[in-house]
């Protein structure tokens, strides 16, 4: 029983941490912007990476860092619309 309140807390403790993880309220939406977010992130802190996706799309480093940094804005397009609730 301890195992198991001591893994919950972890796991808590882990989701306050990184924003990333997510939580039992994270919508699909949420959690595939940080995803998204989180590569584009990686992709500009690795050089090589970078470089690698400028060869690949023929284009100079800094064009691809630019279109990373946009493309961070709104990874996976806009936000759902909000259904209402009907009582």
């Amino acid at each position: 029983m301890a195992d198991k309140l001591r893994t919950q807390q972890q796991l808590e403790a882990l989701q306050n941490k990184y924003v990333g993880t997510g939580h039992a309220d994270t919508t699909k939406h949420e959690w595939t912007s940080n995803v998204m977010r989180d590569s584009y992130a990686s992709y500009q802190g690795h050089p090589s990476m970078m470089l690698y996706m400028a060869v690949g799309t023929n284009t100079n480093v800094e064009a691809v860092r630019r279109h990373c940094m946009e493309r961070m804005v709104l990874p996976v397009g806009p936000p759902p619309a909000m259904e209402e609730d009907e009582e």
